[in-house]
């Protein structure tokens, strides 16, 4: 290896970027092939594809960050940069569900009544199951805040245990979220008041599930030892992440589950 005369990380020549634009060449072009000729052979090898580029581009970051040492100071702050931005994109992203809720609730059109919930529309009530979720979320906000100063002390038993903890509350609320769209009294198609309320808070149940195997993920480093108390960016990007999941959620639930009833 030849001398390296500054921190930044210079990556090496790798295959990932290719078989992820493959991979997603594949999924677009399944998923129509899928709607047309009801055929999965396509969706399903861009699929498998898709998931053994993730699972080898992030073993090869985890890899590079922990046991190569190239996420050195200023390469960190760089992937702190990044973090943010995401999770700037993400917020925008959510804004235009609300946008929607908004636009349609606070002036209901004469097709749908002329009112909010609309006629015909049961709407769940915001203090049964979505509160219940609320406590969870709120819930897991603490435990995964726990874990990351667990991990700054080096109190590594703590830290699996909040993780732990914090995963099975994900878990837990995806499980009351699913029981919650099997016994609602409305579905997706039923106008402008389903369409809202199914996307809102299925992006928002996805991401959840993305951030469970985000800290699951962190849970088996933890585990293998790869976090130390100063160089953990990769449960602190994660913890970031489900803070935002908590508090999109908080803003669903007071817009869409309380107001919007």
């Amino acid at each position: 290896m030849t001398h390296q005369a500054h921190a930044y990380h210079m990556v090496d020549p790798s295959p990932w970027p290719l078989t992820g634009a493959a991979a997603a060449f594949l999924l677009t072009s399944g998923l129509a092939m899928w709607f047309h000729f009801n055929s999965l052979i396509t969706l399903t090898t861009g699929l498998i594809l898709m998931i053994l580029t993730m699972l080898q581009w992030w073993r090869d970051v985890i890899r590079e960050a922990t046991f190569q040492g190239h996420h050195t100071p200023p390469v960190q702050k760089g992937l702190r940069y990044g973090m943010i931005l995401f999770i700037t994109s993400e917020i925008f992203f959510f804004l235009g569900f609300f946008w929607a809720f908004y636009n349609a609730s606070l002036a209901p059109t004469p097709e749908i009544g002329e009112c909010w919930p609309p006629a015909g529309i049961t709407p769940l009530n915001p203090f049964e199951v979505p509160l219940l979720n609320t406590a969870v979320l709120l819930a897991s906000g603490v435990s995964v805040t726990w874990a990351h100063h667990s991990i700054m002390q080096a109190n590594r038993k703590n830290a699996i245990q909040a993780l732990t903890f914090t995963i099975l509350l994900g878990l837990y609320f995806t499980l009351l979220q699913a029981m919650e769209y099997y016994e609602a009294p409305f579905t997706i198609a039923d106008g402008v008041y389903g369409s809202t309320f199914f996307v809102a808070t299925g992006f928002h149940g996805l991401h959840v599930i993305i951030g469970s195997l985000f800290l699951l993920t962190c849970l088996i480093r933890q585990i293998y030892f790869h976090f130390t108390f100063q160089h953990h960016f990769g449960f602190e990007a994660a913890a970031w992440y489900w803070h935002f999941v908590d508090i999109v959620w908080l803003f669903l639930f007071v817009s869409i589950y309380w107001w919007g009833s």
